[in-house]
């Protein structure tokens, strides 16, 4: 069991995500940065498809009640055990009663925390997502107790450690394909949706990331369609929402772009005021 001493900013359950449902209007959820989610399933020994925590900007602090093996990926929080730095993408064993703390964040957003077995909070639709509606909580609080299943003992990756390449967090190119409604855009318009640099709004969330321009774009709305994450929307009013893990299942905007899958996990790692430019690929 791991203790919650404290929450952080927004510190929640996340696996792969839950699939089959979106015939119901249920969004896929899971890990915003799928690769550093999977990476810190590996590092310890466990599917890929178990429950981790994923960790936004400011970190909880949390004791853990028993031994075990964590390992911390994505977003560099300066993660301390018992006060002592340690080390990302890496596999670490936790003494009982420790305690996990995080600082600074020196690069990245998120950041994901695996131990070996896995995270046993309510499993609903197939999937330990958090989401509100669904799931009993949204996030963690302070004075949860979060169950651990049993690890794999037959792994022997305990000392296992990986390099990360840095550009998944700083570049700043987003690879994407033509939506659905680009080729009916201005040709202006569709140029400037690949030469520009966007800015990452502040009320960008896991639903959503909303990018602002210096430039005026703008797009006719549809009749309702299907939508998923990565699906770039340009709004009448010249909004332009890029769909993220939790994001709807369906609008009426253009869709104008699709992000592909490691685009997603790239743009999950950025924040409020950053600029991406998007980096149109057409096969």
């Amino acid at each position: 069991m791991i203790k919650v001493l404290t929450s952080g900013l927004y510190t929640t359950v996340q696996d792969l995500g839950r699939f089959g449902f979106r015939k119901q209007g249920v969004p896929v959820g899971g890990a915003m940065d799928l690769y550093s989610a999977e990476l810190a399933n590996r590092l310890v020994g466990n599917n890929p498809d178990y429950a981790i925590l994923e960790i936004t900007l400011v970190g909880p602090k949390l004791r853990f009640e028993s031994d075990m093996r964590i390992a911390i990926t994505g977003a560099d929080l300066s993660p301390v055990l018992n006060g002592n730095p340690i080390s990302l993408n890496a596999s670490i064993n936790v003494p009982h009663g420790a305690i996990l703390e995080f600082g600074k964040a020196n690069y990245g957003t998120r950041c994901y925390l695996a131990v070996a077995g896995g995270i046993l909070t309510e499993s609903v639709m197939g999937s330990r997502s958090f989401y509100s509606g669904i799931t009993r909580s949204a996030k963690i609080e302070k004075g949860n107790a979060i169950p651990i299943g049993k690890p794999n003992m037959t792994d022997t990756s305990s000392h296992a450690s990986v390099k990360v390449a840095m550009s998944h967090f700083t570049d700043d190119k987003i690879a994407v394909y033509p939506g659905p409604e680009f080729h009916v855009l201005p040709k202006e318009i569709q140029k400037k949706l690949g030469t520009l640099k966007f800015r990452i709004g502040s009320e960008s969330n896991r639903m959503a990331y909303v990018l602002e321009a210096d430039v005026s774009l703008s797009a006719s709305g549809i009749i309702t369609a299907p939508v998923q994450p990565g699906t770039v929307q340009l709004t009448p009013s010249g909004k332009l929402i890029v769909l993220m893990r939790d994001a709807q299942t369906t609008g009426g905007y253009a869709r104008v772009l699709q992000l592909t899958e490691e685009a997603i996990n790239k743009l999950a790692q950025k924040g409020a005021g950053e600029r991406i430019q998007f980096s149109l690929k057409t096969s």
